[in-house]
């Protein structure tokens, strides 16, 4: 098994007639998932995702693949092919876009319509080419085909792409319902038919892969969602991703069923469903779904909210709600169903929603105890049996944590693909599937860029370390009067403290320590303010760490009297 090392070096030039794999995002993580291939000069992107930041890296919106390895190669783009609707594969479409507009993106139709949607509030129109699965096209070199996939949100496509370098299949996300709500399973004819023709490389979701068996069908759901409809004594508030439509359907069938009337809470959710009802993919009852307004004159036991926020996002409706700053107050005997997974690193988040719901009345259902969640992946049984039909002859794990890959990895493995052709790559490793054979050659730059507010970039490692200072240990400001001529004090300085605990005499004792610092420059005819603030921060910044075992962000001003 062949993994990355961290003395990879820049790629080599890629053989003539080989077949170059890059991920930018997705591997080692989940989210953000982006795949670059390169045949022929001629580049063709997969999906083009954004990442949610974690609570270390405070005040990020989101976080994009990095798109430095392509600035120079923009016009070399054919296309931008994506498997489906979720943010973590269109999210990060607008700002590739923004480097070059003309790119044709490709896409089944739903997808290019939440697509479409959200390139609106940006400002672009896009060029669209509209697939469907069966479908059969050529960009430049790469000549796709688009597979029908089972995953949680419709209309879900897998890819594969021929090459004169052969034949890659990329699955998407997906799993393997066999009793979907919209009858559209995985094509798994499809996969063994380009089994038989021979796929040379297999790019697989391994978001499951340490799950044994197999993926719950989603119609199982429907008794937990029914009896919560049943049962509730008052309204019923439903929180789910903006773009699960099947989740979504069976809520508003149970919802109808127990004659509840619907209203959607939240602009991506509104905008979302909108779309879907308008296109067919959600079937919506006559006079099922209401405006908040006129859910006003209803009675609580015939109200259901369906409302975003499912993932603990401060910004959310449900959040909002927890913290008592939403129009829609949560009282006694509401019923809150959390239709979702725990997305990794977002459980703390999810808690302290599912508490604060609690504190104000609210009996909040969720995974932990209903079943009201089924994964969007396939889990190991599915995977195995994908391995036993395409028979692959190399594997690149996508889409997953470490230990998602690894996982995954071994799967195929133990359905006897050779060890030495399943390749764990990370972000940024070069893959290169040259004579039938993939290995790793190198890598690209593949750091995270950071959307900040209107900032795309603008943050960085060192601002959010930064930041994390700020809220953990406080700021400390030190403004002293130097006196130009002698370089000692001209007054006693003053301290300026946020965030650190302090009172009127905390800073005494590190008075002295300036006025050495200062004098000690002096005599080494250091004079230059710069080079004295660098000097008093660190002396101010050792004292605190001595006597307050504290690390505050030091901010020192010099004045000239």
């Amino acid at each position: 098994m062949s993994h990355p090392h961290p003395e990879l070096q820049a790629a080599p030039p890629l053989p003539e007639g080989g077949l170059r794999v890059v991920a930018l995002g997705g591997l080692g993580e989940i989210g953000r998932n982006m795949t670059v291939f390169e045949h022929v000069g001629k580049l063709l992107v997969v999906d083009c995702g954004v990442l949610f930041p974690e609570e270390t890296q405070p005040g990020v919106d989101v976080i994009l693949p990095d798109f430095t390895s392509l600035r120079d190669r923009l016009d070399d783009i054919v296309a931008v092919v994506l498997t489906h609707g979720h943010e973590d594969h269109i999210g990060g479409v607008p700002y590739l876009l923004r480097e070059r507009s003309d790119i044709p993106v490709v896409g089944s139709k739903l997808t290019l319509a939440f697509l479409e949607a959200k390139l609106k509030e940006h400002g672009i129109r896009p060029r669209t080419v509209r697939v469907r699965e069966g479908d059969r096209r050529g960009f430049g070199p790469f000549d796709c085909e688009f597979v029908a996939v089972n995953h949680s949100i419709p209309d879900s496509l897998a890819v594969a792409i021929r090459t004169g370098a052969g034949m890659v299949l990329h699955t998407g996300d997906f799993k393997m319902d066999q009793f979907p709500l919209d009858d559209r399973i995985t094509d798994l004819r499809a996969f063994a038919r380009l089994g038989e023709e021979g796929v040379d490389l297999f790019l697989t979701d391994s978001t499951n892969a340490e799950v044994p068996g197999f993926t719950t069908s989603e119609r199982e759901l429907n008794p937990a969602i029914e009896q919560v409809m049943r049962t509730a004594p008052r309204r019923v508030i439903v929180s789910s991703f903006a773009s699960h439509v099947h989740r979504i359907q069976q809520v508003l069938d149970a919802a109808h069923q127990h004659g509840r009337k619907v209203a959607f809470v939240g602009r991506s959710m509104v905008r979302n469903m909108g779309i879907a009802r308008d296109l067919g993919y959600l079937k919506v009852p006559s006079g099922l779904v209401v405006s908040t307004k006129e859910l006003e004159k209803l009675p609580d036991h015939k109200i259901t909210l369906v409302c975003t926020g499912s993932q603990g996002e401060p910004m959310a409706a449900l959040s909002r709600m927890a913290n008592r700053d939403h129009v829609i107050r949560i009282g006694e005997g509401d019923t809150v169903l959390l239709a979702s997974s725990l997305i990794p690193g977002n459980e703390n988040a999810i808690y302290r929603v599912i508490n604060g719901l609690t504190r104000w009345g609210a009996h909040v259902v969720h995974k932990g105890n209903a079943k009201v969640h089924v994964s969007g992946h396939a889990s190991a049984g599915e995977l195995v049996y994908c391995y036993n039909i395409v028979k692959p002859r190399n594997v690149m794990p996508v889409h997953g944590e470490w230990r998602h890959l690894r996982a995954n990895a071994d799967l195929a493995i133990r359905t006897g693909v050779d060890p030495e052709r399943v390749v764990i790559a990370e972000d940024g490793v070069v893959v290169d599937l040259v004579d039938g054979r993939a290995s790793i050659t190198g890598k690209v730059p593949a750091g995270n860029v950071y959307v900040d507010g209107m900032e795309v970039g603008g943050a960085t490692e060192a601002s959010l370390k930064d930041r994390v200072t700020l809220a953990q240990e406080g700021v400390v400001t030190v403004v002293a009067i130097v006196d130009a001529d002698t370089g000692a004090l001209a007054e006693t300085p003053d301290f300026l403290a946020r965030g650190f605990v302090h009172d009127d005499t905390t800073f005494e004792p590190v008075i002295p320590v300036i006025e050495k610092t200062l004098a000690t420059a002096a005599q080494e005819g250091v004079g230059d303010a710069h080079q004295l603030e660098q000097l008093i921060a660190r002396a101010v910044a050792n004292w605190a760490f001595r006597t307050h075992r504290r690390r505050p962000l030091i901010i020192p001003i010099i004045i000239d009297a």
